[in-house]
């Protein structure tokens, strides 16, 4: 054996060439064995520039510890070792939360190590083949022989590796490289840019940058402008149930749409005890995640990063949050989505947003469904449920999945209810499929506030939309008449545009045609309700008088005006800055001397 051994090394000296092919075959056998832990198909699963990407990352590595060592046998081992045991890390947590390891999770290590006994640790099919390819890649590191002493690169080769290695990180965190290729975190489907591109492109979104003379004595002196508070109400409800409906849209704000039946017809009929409006989403065709973190939060999407989500990048344990408010103020905190828990790193952000109990849709016993997801109706009766069974009061947070894209699926449980125009049809053969949708979310809300008007405790419920749908373009022009890229600052936010409603089952105020956005719509719950208000809902609510909408697109003006943040008046622009600072305080330099203006303890 050892002779045959012997035979092999003497042959591979006459090659020097596979030296540097092994090493240099190093990296793509690091990404192929990171993604089979992270559960993706390379040759599938990432697009051509998604490799190229990854790639680059897994060179500079095998690179610089080239330089490091002087040896690429101890490079190569070392550099493949560390990319198993990262891809490993990783792996785990895909499997027990759902999505892949991101930056923020770094802080969180010692808590993670505390409790990994109490996980199943074992080794998976996943976990076996890419402990396979290590040792496989090992091995012809091994049989290469090594070299008799270090072997330093030349100075201008160094200082040539060293320069490219400063030069595109620097480009990658530093520049705006990345927006200008389009680049963002994945974030629904984790793993979608391949485990160390998303990382790393995680990484360089999750810093939300300073406002201009920032600090902390000057946001607490803003706070200390409006003071805490509790609103005056003759009824505190016993229960709060929030509902985030999937894609619910009115499309009513568009003049020219007409459809054969009003797809939400008891929404609109609704005047008694209700207050109701238009709110105006961060985002539109997706991102649901982020309306919800601006309802529950305060904060907004506005000043953070592009394409980022406050759930995987900037939700921490003592983050400020209704639900924190609700739970302080004797209320049972709950979240229920009836669908994967895996999305948006939903049970960790619900965790430390302060719900006390998480639902998803394992936990509906015999669901009727949609299409393919659980109706609205299905977890209304759980709500109810819930609610029923529970003693004491509850603030439910629902965020369903009824309505969501793509709208070419089977029309399972759906009747066709909602007929469009021809020319509608044309531009988008599926649309009639989402109004007919949204016809059985307004039915089920019918049927949840009929059962709700005949309960005795007092009840409040929420409900609002997420985004509107992701209908094609050309439906869009056609509704509004010109190409988008013609659309005013109004015609644009009108396609951000959702219904929202607060109603009672006990007497309350009627409000109609209140315009909102989500990052004011969980303070005017919180005082429509009657719940402490902290020094930064107050001021929310302040803002909310002169500047009733702010969304990453535009905003809208006390005086109903639509404009760009740039196109305000300069008393509007401080307010704008102002927020600005109370945000970037409570969301990422939250310290003990600002927290009491922003939670209730």
């Amino acid at each position: 054996m050892k002779h045959s051994i012997k035979t092999i090394n003497q042959e591979i000296k006459k090659f020097p060439i596979l030296h540097w092919l092994v090493f240099l075959a190093g990296p793509w056998v690091s990404l192929w064995m990171v993604e089979i832990l992270n559960q993706n198909d390379i040759f599938e699963d990432l697009h051509a520039w998604q490799i190229l990407f990854n790639l680059i990352w897994y060179y500079l590595v095998y690179l610089v510890l080239r330089l490091l060592t002087g040896r690429m046998r101890t490079a190569a081992s070392s550099a493949a070792i560390i990319f198993f045991i990262i891809g490993m890390v990783n792996h785990y947590i895909l499997r027990f939360r759902g999505r892949i390891l991101f930056p923020a999770d770094l802080a969180g290590w010692m808590t993670a190590a505390n409790v990994a006994d109490g996980y199943d640790l074992s080794f998976d099919h996943y976990i076996v083949q890419a402990l396979v390819l290590l040792i496989a890649y090992l091995f012809l590191v091994w049989i290469v022989p090594r070299q008799k002493k270090r072997k330093n690169l030349r100075i201008w080769v160094s200082a040539l590796l060293i320069l490219a290695s400063a030069g595109y990180s620097y480009a990658f965190f530093g520049t705006d490289m990345l927006p200008r290729l389009g680049i963002y975190t994945q974030q629904w489907v984790t793993q979608g840019n391949g485990f160390v591109l998303n990382f790393t492109v995680a990484l360089r979104y999750s810093s939300v940058d300073k406002p201009p003379e920032y600090s902390r004595d000057y946001a607490e002196e803003l706070l200390l402008e409006f003071p805490a508070s509790q609103t005056d109400v003759e009824t505190t409800p016993t229960n709060i149930i929030v509902i985030m409906s999937e894609a619910l849209a009115d499309f009513s704000v568009f003049e020219s749409f007409d459809p054969s039946t009003d797809p939400m017809p008891f929404y609109h009929s609704l005047t008694e005890n209700t207050t109701k409006g238009t709110m105006y989403a961060p985002v539109t065709g997706g991102g649901t995640a982020s309306t919800e973190f601006e309802y529950l939060t305060g904060f907004s999407t506005y000043f953070q990063p592009p394409h980022t989500v406050g759930y995987q990048l900037y939700v921490n344990d003592g983050m400020p949050s209704l639900g924190h408010t609700a739970r302080e103020s004797g209320y049972d905190t709950t979240s229920f989505h009836p669908y994967k828990s895996s999305g948006w790193n939903r049970p960790i952000a619900y965790d430390h947003l302060s719900f006390n109990n998480q639902y998803y849709d394992v936990d509906v016993k015999d669901p009727i469904k949609i299409r393919n997801y659980i109706s609205e109706q299905a977890g209304y009766d759980m709500i109810i449920d819930l609610v029923d069974e529970s003693e004491g009061g509850d603030f439910v947070f629902n965020v369903s999945m009824q309505n969501h894209g793509g709208y070419a699926q089977g029309w399972n449980n759906l009747p066709k209810t909602v007929t469009l125009s021809d020319e509608l049809n044309e531009a988008d053969g599926n649309a009639e499929q989402y109004f007919s949708l949204v016809y059985q979310s307004d039915l089920a809300l019918q049927n949840l506030l009929t059962h709700y008007e005949s309960v005795d405790e007092p009840t409040m419920v929420v409900l609002f939309g997420d985004h509107q749908p992701a209908l094609t373009n050309l439906f869009y022009e056609e509704l509004i008449g010109k190409s988008l890229s013609d659309r005013t600052t109004e015609e644009v936010m009108t396609q951000y545009a959702v219904p929202f409603l607060i109603w009672t089952n006990y007497d309350t105020p009627e409000v109609e045609d209140l315009v909102i956005s989500p990052n004011f719509l969980g303070a005017l719950t919180a005082q429509i309700a009657g719940l402490p208000m902290t020094n930064y809902m107050n001021f929310l609510m302040e803002l909310h008088e002169v500047l009733p909408a702010i969304t990453p697109v535009g905003c809208v003006t006390a005086d109903g005006s639509f404009r760009g943040v740039w196109e305000l008046s300069n008393e509007e622009a401080q307010w704008i800055r102002n927020y600005e600072a109370l945000n970037y305080a409570g969301m990422v330099d939250l310290t003990d001397d600002l927290r009491p203006y922003y939670r209730i303890d």
